[in-house]
């Protein structure tokens, strides 16, 4: 059995849904030597979060970014955590429903996604700042 681990901070990122499936994959080159095995991707943050979805139509990660800001607005009234501005709750409340982290197959030494699949950092904060990332991988 082989682990390995290593931290990726990723640039800062523009409020919405980025593809980071090759930041990923390159983050961890180790993963070359696992035939069958697992990597965990978790955020290290509270107000962004992971998911897997479609990685080829901009489209989609347009209407997520629509979708949750409706789903969640900003500037309700009834939050009381706000200490950060109007996206502060609402970034919270978004990256509980989505998640900190995401689990790929890796198959022959690559993630071993669907091919319309990518891994998305989903930036819920106007400014949110670089991200990091914890990658795990294991398997033989």
């Amino acid at each position: 059995m082989q682990i390995h681990q290593q931290t990726l901070q990723l640039k800062e990122r523009r409020r919405g849904f980025h593809l980071i499936t090759g930041d990923v994959a390159q983050a961890l080159p180790q993963i070359g030597h696992i035939k069958a095995g697992i990597m965990q991707v978790f955020i290290q943050h509270t107000s962004a979060s992971l998911t897997i979805n479609e990685n080829v139509d901009p489209t989609v990660r347009q209407d997520f970014e629509m979708y949750f800001s409706k789903t969640v607005p900003e500037n309700d009234p009834a939050y009381l955590h706000d200490d950060e501005g109007a996206d502060d709750m609402p970034a919270h409340l978004k990256a509980a429903l989505l998640g900190s982290s995401v689990m790929v197959p890796i198959r022959n030494g690559k993630l071993a996604l669907g091919i319309w699949q990518g891994i998305y950092l989903c930036e819920h904060r106007n400014y949110g700042g670089p991200r990091n990332l914890m990658l795990t991988a294991w398997g033989e």
